[in-house]
């Protein structure tokens, strides 16, 4: 089985966001589903998710990538009824096959219980999924050594994670797709713990807060071209979550 990850690109506001996710269920979903996929997962950018601001928003002119959209399949190379239900949304959209690996998981980390609610039900909190690209002249095994062994455990440590998926990209399935090295979910409490630096940083004092900071920028630049770094927040759907 393995695990494509198809990206959208969108107008980036809650209204459309609304309209996309109803899109994205009651369209999108059953036909991919209908298709074979073993699981489908849906992360979008809606009005739930808008009040928590991106930590990394693209520039001005360029459109955030406003939804993702999971699926596990017997074989990446079966994916042309997907294709075709992404199509008809309209938007600019791009798969890529990835190797996932679940960090953390809803119950795994103190800022969250075990998920107990039902599939296509929305998760609590709010997600950021963030696309990541390997800085130019850092080899590769040396570049997965920092981000899996340095950046996430220092992350969990400094931030209220609920939950934590990588996706390392194996190469991209769409003609003309952005380059991206990976696509990276994770999981916060509530859009507040987004929004405020200091919870999101699990800082109560400024001086705290400096020094949490200060750690984070150094083993992300590290590991990181933060100049290419795009972060969106959205809601979760596990539809038909795998595991």
């Amino acid at each position: 089985m393995e695990k494509v990850i198809a990206l959208v690109w969108g107008p980036g506001d809650a209204e459309s966001g609304d309209s996309l996710r109803r899109q994205l269920m009651e369209e999108t979903v059953p036909r991919i589903r209908q298709a074979g996929a073993r699981g489908v997962t849906v992360n979008v950018h809606d009005s739930a998710a808008a009040p928590a601001p991106s930590p990394a928003p693209p520039p001005e002119g360029e459109p955030p990538h406003v939804a993702e959209v999971s699926m596990w399949l017997d074989c990446y190379e079966r994916t042309t009824e997907a294709d075709a239900a992404l199509a008809s949304l309209g938007l600019t959209t791009a798969s890529y096959l990835v190797v996932e690996s679940l960090y953390d998981d809803y119950g795994t980390t103190p800022y969250a219980a075990p998920r107990d609610w039902p599939d296509g039900e929305r998760s609590p909190g709010v997600l950021t999924v963030a696309l990541i690209h390997r800085p130019e002249g850092l080899d590769y095994r040396e570049w997965i050594t920092r981000w899996h062994g340095t950046q996430s455990p220092v992350s969990g440590e400094l931030q209220p994670r609920t939950r934590y998926v990588r996706n390392e990209v194996v190469r991209s399935l769409t003609d003309g797709a952005p380059e991206i090295g990976g696509i990276v979910e994770e999981g916060w409490p509530s859009t507040a713990h987004v929004a405020d630096p200091k919870l999101f940083f699990n800082a109560t004092t400024d001086e705290e807060l400096s020094t949490n900071v200060s750690r984070m920028i150094e083993s992300v630049t590290a590991c990181l071209d933060l100049g290419r770094l795009r972060s969106s927040t959205m809601s979760e759907y596990l539809i038909a979550p795998v595991g």
